[in-house]
Protein backbone atom coordinates (compact mmCIF):
# COMPACT_ATOMS: atom_id res chain seq x y z
CA UNK A 1 0.00 0.00 0.00
CA UNK A 2 1.29 3.58 -0.47
CA UNK A 3 1.32 5.92 2.32
CA UNK A 4 1.10 9.57 2.09
CA UNK A 5 2.42 11.61 4.67
CA UNK A 6 4.57 14.70 4.44
CA UNK A 7 7.06 15.15 1.95
CA UNK A 8 9.68 16.28 4.60
CA UNK A 9 9.09 13.76 7.16
CA UNK A 10 12.29 12.96 8.42
CA UNK A 11 11.41 9.11 8.31
CA UNK A 12 10.33 9.04 4.55
CA UNK A 13 14.02 8.44 3.49
CA UNK A 14 14.76 5.37 5.85
CA UNK A 15 11.38 4.23 4.26
CA UNK A 16 12.38 4.49 0.99
CA UNK A 17 15.58 3.16 1.64
CA UNK A 18 13.33 -0.05 2.81
CA UNK A 19 11.70 -0.58 -0.36
CA UNK A 20 8.76 0.70 1.28
CA UNK A 21 6.17 2.47 -1.52
CA UNK A 22 6.09 5.95 0.26
CA UNK A 23 3.65 8.52 -2.17
CA UNK A 24 4.27 12.19 -2.01
CA UNK A 25 1.62 14.65 -1.91
CA UNK A 26 2.23 15.67 -5.70
CA UNK A 27 1.58 11.80 -7.12
CA UNK A 28 -1.34 11.48 -4.38
CA UNK A 29 -3.02 14.16 -5.54
CA UNK A 30 -3.35 12.88 -9.06
CA UNK A 31 -4.78 9.54 -7.84
CA UNK A 32 -8.33 8.81 -8.76
CA UNK A 33 -9.53 6.92 -5.68
CA UNK A 34 -10.94 7.18 -2.34
CA UNK A 35 -7.60 6.89 0.17
CA UNK A 36 -8.47 5.91 4.02
CA UNK A 37 -7.51 9.35 5.96
CA UNK A 38 -5.54 7.42 9.28
CA UNK A 39 -4.80 9.81 12.25
CA UNK A 40 -2.18 8.47 14.63
CA UNK A 41 -2.15 10.22 18.56
CA UNK A 42 1.49 9.25 19.47
CA UNK A 43 1.92 9.60 22.56
CA UNK A 44 5.12 7.38 22.83
CA UNK A 45 7.87 9.61 24.02
CA UNK A 46 10.47 9.22 20.91
CA UNK A 47 7.98 10.18 18.49
CA UNK A 48 10.14 9.84 15.51
CA UNK A 49 10.84 6.29 16.55
CA UNK A 50 7.17 5.10 16.65
CA UNK A 51 6.61 7.11 13.40
CA UNK A 52 8.74 4.87 11.53
CA UNK A 53 7.92 2.11 13.10
CA UNK A 54 4.21 2.18 12.40
CA UNK A 55 4.71 3.57 9.00
CA UNK A 56 6.38 0.29 7.83
CA UNK A 57 3.46 -1.55 9.39
CA UNK A 58 0.56 0.73 7.67
CA UNK A 59 1.85 -0.19 4.28
CA UNK A 60 1.51 -3.43 2.91
CA UNK A 61 -1.94 -3.25 1.50
CA UNK A 62 -2.63 -1.95 -1.75
CA UNK A 63 -4.84 0.68 -0.10
CA UNK A 64 -3.44 4.19 -0.27
CA UNK A 65 -3.31 5.60 3.36
CA UNK A 66 -3.08 9.09 4.13
CA UNK A 67 -1.21 9.94 7.85
CA UNK A 68 -1.82 12.36 10.07
CA UNK A 69 0.04 12.76 13.54
CA UNK A 70 -1.28 14.70 16.26
CA UNK A 71 0.37 15.21 20.00
CA UNK A 72 -1.05 16.69 23.35
CA UNK A 73 -1.37 20.37 23.96
CA UNK A 74 -1.77 18.89 28.15
CA UNK A 75 1.34 17.39 27.69
CA UNK A 76 4.95 18.93 26.03
CA UNK A 77 6.88 16.21 25.04
CA UNK A 78 10.48 16.32 26.49
CA UNK A 79 12.12 14.33 23.75
CA UNK A 80 11.15 15.29 20.49
CA UNK A 81 12.87 18.37 18.78
CA UNK A 82 9.75 21.18 19.49
CA UNK A 83 10.27 22.24 15.73
CA UNK A 84 9.33 18.40 14.41
CA UNK A 85 6.35 18.25 16.43
CA UNK A 86 5.52 22.12 14.91
CA UNK A 87 6.00 20.73 11.67
CA UNK A 88 4.90 17.50 11.51
CA UNK A 89 2.14 17.53 14.25
CA UNK A 90 -0.84 19.04 15.28
CA UNK A 91 -3.33 19.07 18.01
CA UNK A 92 -7.17 17.92 18.34
CA UNK A 93 -8.70 20.85 18.45
CA UNK A 94 -7.69 21.08 14.73
CA UNK A 95 -8.90 17.70 13.27
CA UNK A 96 -12.05 17.15 15.36
CA UNK A 97 -14.12 19.07 12.99
CA UNK A 98 -14.07 16.26 10.80
CA UNK A 99 -14.25 12.80 10.09
CA UNK A 100 -11.92 9.77 9.88
CA UNK A 101 -11.62 6.51 8.80
CA UNK A 102 -9.12 5.03 11.25
CA UNK A 103 -7.57 6.69 14.88
CA UNK A 104 -4.41 4.89 16.10
CA UNK A 105 -3.79 5.64 19.83
CA UNK A 106 -0.15 4.38 20.77
CA UNK A 107 1.14 3.32 24.19
CA UNK A 108 3.05 5.27 26.78
CA UNK A 109 5.51 5.10 29.31
CA UNK A 110 2.98 5.86 32.27
CA UNK A 111 1.61 2.32 32.79
CA UNK A 112 2.29 2.50 36.75
CA UNK A 113 0.34 5.67 37.36
CA UNK A 114 -3.06 5.70 38.09
CA UNK A 115 -5.36 6.39 34.84
CA UNK A 116 -6.35 9.87 36.32
CA UNK A 117 -3.17 11.18 37.37
CA UNK A 118 -1.71 10.86 33.80
CA UNK A 119 -1.02 14.82 32.76
CA UNK A 120 -3.03 14.26 29.87
CA UNK A 121 -5.68 11.93 30.77
CA UNK A 122 -8.43 14.45 30.41
CA UNK A 123 -7.58 15.58 26.83
CA UNK A 124 -7.07 11.65 26.02
CA UNK A 125 -10.39 10.83 27.04
CA UNK A 126 -12.01 13.52 24.82
CA UNK A 127 -10.13 12.17 22.18
CA UNK A 128 -12.00 8.66 22.70
CA UNK A 129 -15.15 9.95 23.32
CA UNK A 130 -15.00 11.86 20.07
CA UNK A 131 -13.92 8.99 17.92
CA UNK A 132 -17.32 7.01 19.01
CA UNK A 133 -19.25 9.34 16.48
CA UNK A 134 -16.15 10.89 14.42
CA UNK A 135 -14.08 7.61 13.41
CA UNK A 136 -15.11 4.27 11.96
CA UNK A 137 -12.34 2.23 14.10
CA UNK A 138 -9.48 3.61 16.76
CA UNK A 139 -6.31 1.33 17.13
CA UNK A 140 -5.07 0.99 21.12
CA UNK A 141 -1.48 -0.45 21.00
CA UNK A 142 0.26 -1.55 24.84
CA UNK A 143 -1.00 1.17 27.06
CA UNK A 144 -3.33 2.95 24.58
CA UNK A 145 -5.34 -0.41 24.92
CA UNK A 146 -5.30 -0.41 29.01
CA UNK A 147 -6.43 3.34 28.82
CA UNK A 148 -8.87 2.48 26.44
CA UNK A 149 -10.28 -0.77 27.73
CA UNK A 150 -10.58 1.11 31.17
CA UNK A 151 -11.98 4.16 29.99
CA UNK A 152 -14.32 2.66 27.87
CA UNK A 153 -15.22 -0.66 29.30
CA UNK A 154 -14.35 -0.61 32.66
CA UNK A 155 -11.68 -2.94 32.32
CA UNK A 156 -9.24 -2.64 35.23
CA UNK A 157 -5.11 -3.20 34.55
CA UNK A 158 -3.35 -4.78 36.91
CA UNK A 159 0.22 -4.94 38.39
CA UNK A 160 2.81 -7.81 37.61
CA UNK A 161 4.93 -6.94 40.08
CA UNK A 162 7.78 -7.50 37.33
CA UNK A 163 8.41 -6.49 33.75
CA UNK A 164 7.32 -8.89 30.65
CA UNK A 165 10.02 -8.11 28.51
CA UNK A 166 10.60 -10.52 25.25
CA UNK A 167 9.27 -12.03 22.14
CA UNK A 168 6.42 -14.05 23.35
CA UNK A 169 4.87 -16.71 21.90
CA UNK A 170 0.79 -16.05 21.39
CA UNK A 171 -1.94 -18.30 19.20
CA UNK A 172 -5.20 -17.52 17.73
CA UNK A 173 -8.04 -18.10 19.60
CA UNK A 174 -11.15 -17.97 16.49
CA UNK A 175 -8.68 -17.97 13.39
CA UNK A 176 -12.32 -17.19 10.81
CA UNK A 177 -11.90 -13.68 12.86
CA UNK A 178 -11.08 -11.25 10.10
CA UNK A 179 -8.84 -9.50 12.75
CA UNK A 180 -6.52 -12.81 12.58
CA UNK A 181 -7.19 -14.16 9.29
CA UNK A 182 -3.64 -15.46 7.91
CA UNK A 183 -2.31 -16.12 11.38
CA UNK A 184 -0.10 -19.23 11.92
CA UNK A 185 -1.25 -21.04 14.78
CA UNK A 186 1.65 -19.62 16.80
CA UNK A 187 3.08 -16.32 16.32
CA UNK A 188 5.38 -13.96 18.15
CA UNK A 189 4.98 -10.79 20.00
CA UNK A 190 7.16 -8.27 21.58
CA UNK A 191 5.88 -7.60 25.08
CA UNK A 192 7.32 -4.88 27.51
CA UNK A 193 5.28 -4.14 30.18
CA UNK A 194 4.79 -4.04 33.84
CA UNK A 195 0.98 -4.54 34.01
CA UNK A 196 -1.56 -6.76 32.40
CA UNK A 197 -5.30 -6.78 32.31
CA UNK A 198 -8.33 -8.47 33.51
CA UNK A 199 -8.81 -11.44 31.30
CA UNK A 200 -11.94 -12.47 33.99
CA UNK A 201 -13.88 -8.91 33.60
CA UNK A 202 -13.03 -9.25 29.47
CA UNK A 203 -14.48 -12.33 29.37
CA UNK A 204 -17.49 -11.52 31.49
CA UNK A 205 -18.14 -8.55 29.32
CA UNK A 206 -20.37 -8.65 26.29
CA UNK A 207 -19.14 -6.08 24.37
CA UNK A 208 -15.65 -7.83 24.22
CA UNK A 209 -14.27 -11.05 22.54
CA UNK A 210 -11.10 -11.51 22.92
CA UNK A 211 -9.18 -13.45 20.17
CA UNK A 212 -5.54 -13.64 20.45
CA UNK A 213 -3.57 -14.35 23.63
CA UNK A 214 -0.43 -15.65 25.10
CA UNK A 215 0.12 -18.68 27.78
CA UNK A 216 2.36 -16.37 29.71
CA UNK A 217 1.36 -12.87 28.98
CA UNK A 218 -2.54 -13.47 28.74
CA UNK A 219 -5.03 -11.51 26.35
CA UNK A 220 -3.38 -9.44 23.54
CA UNK A 221 -6.08 -9.12 20.65
CA UNK A 222 -9.33 -8.13 21.96
CA UNK A 223 -12.07 -6.67 19.84
CA UNK A 224 -14.85 -4.01 21.07
CA UNK A 225 -18.39 -3.50 19.97
CA UNK A 226 -17.75 -5.83 16.81
CA UNK A 227 -14.22 -3.68 15.66
CA UNK A 228 -15.31 -0.16 16.68
CA UNK A 229 -12.33 -0.30 18.94
CA UNK A 230 -9.59 -2.67 18.73
CA UNK A 231 -6.82 -3.45 21.69
CA UNK A 232 -3.15 -5.07 21.22
CA UNK A 233 -1.93 -5.03 24.43
CA UNK A 234 2.13 -6.18 22.87
CA UNK A 235 4.14 -4.15 20.81
CA UNK A 236 3.84 -5.71 17.26
CA UNK A 237 5.43 -2.55 15.45
CA UNK A 238 8.42 -2.59 17.70
CA UNK A 239 12.36 -2.68 15.65
CA UNK A 240 14.55 -5.09 15.79
CA UNK A 241 16.48 -3.24 18.70
CA UNK A 242 14.05 -1.91 20.54
CA UNK A 243 13.96 -4.02 23.09
CA UNK A 244 17.80 -3.97 23.32
CA UNK A 245 17.65 -0.60 23.26
CA UNK A 246 15.43 -0.56 26.35
CA UNK A 247 16.93 -2.79 28.36
CA UNK A 248 20.35 -1.57 27.81
CA UNK A 249 18.60 1.76 28.91
CA UNK A 250 17.84 -0.35 32.24
CA UNK A 251 21.02 -1.79 32.43
CA UNK A 252 22.36 1.27 32.17
CA UNK A 253 20.28 3.03 35.15
CA UNK A 254 21.43 0.59 37.44
CA UNK A 255 17.76 -1.03 37.64
CA UNK A 256 18.91 -4.68 37.15
CA UNK A 257 16.75 -6.22 34.53
CA UNK A 258 16.14 -9.22 33.36
CA UNK A 259 17.47 -10.53 29.44
CA UNK A 260 14.18 -10.27 27.50
CA UNK A 261 12.50 -13.14 26.71
CA UNK A 262 13.27 -15.20 23.10
CA UNK A 263 14.88 -12.43 21.63
CA UNK A 264 18.76 -12.52 21.85
CA UNK A 265 20.70 -15.47 20.21
CA UNK A 266 21.72 -18.18 22.92
CA UNK A 267 20.18 -15.59 25.26
CA UNK A 268 23.20 -13.40 25.41
CA UNK A 269 23.07 -9.68 25.28
CA UNK A 270 26.20 -9.38 23.16
CA UNK A 271 24.54 -11.04 20.08
CA UNK A 272 22.62 -9.03 17.53
CA UNK A 273 18.58 -9.86 18.50
CA UNK A 274 16.37 -11.36 15.25
CA UNK A 275 13.13 -10.11 14.27
CA UNK A 276 10.42 -13.10 14.62
CA UNK A 277 7.26 -11.03 14.49
CA UNK A 278 7.34 -8.79 11.55
CA UNK A 279 5.49 -10.81 8.89
CA UNK A 280 2.46 -11.15 12.08
CA UNK A 281 2.87 -7.64 12.58
CA UNK A 282 1.82 -6.82 8.91
CA UNK A 283 -0.90 -8.65 8.90
CA UNK A 284 -2.26 -7.80 12.02
CA UNK A 285 -2.53 -3.90 10.43
CA UNK A 286 -3.52 -5.00 6.69
CA UNK A 287 -6.65 -7.06 8.55
CA UNK A 288 -7.20 -4.30 10.27
CA UNK A 289 -7.26 -1.12 7.70
CA UNK A 290 -8.95 -3.76 5.43
CA UNK A 291 -11.86 -5.53 7.31
CA UNK A 292 -12.79 -2.86 9.84
CA UNK A 293 -11.80 0.13 8.24
CA UNK A 294 -11.54 -0.01 4.60
CA UNK A 295 -14.59 -2.46 4.09
CA UNK A 296 -16.79 -0.79 6.64
CA UNK A 297 -16.31 3.17 6.02
CA UNK A 298 -18.85 4.80 3.48
CA UNK A 299 -16.94 6.00 0.32
CA UNK A 300 -18.11 9.44 1.12
CA UNK A 301 -17.27 10.21 5.09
Amino acid sequence: MPIKIDNDLPVKKILEEENIFVMDENRAMSQDIRPLDILILNLMPLKEDTELQLLRSLSNTPLQVNISFIRTVSYESKNTDKEHLARFYTTFDKVRCRKWDGLIITGAPVETMEFEDVEYWNELTQIMDWSEKNVTSTLHICWGAQAGLYYRYGIKKLPLGFKFSGVYEHYPLHKKTPLVRGFDDTFYVPQSRYTGVDKDAIVENPRLEIVSESKITGPYLIIGDEGKNIFVTGHPEYDTVTLDQEYKRDVGKGINPDIPVNYYPDNNPDNKPIKSWRCHANTLYSNWLNYYVYQVTPYEL
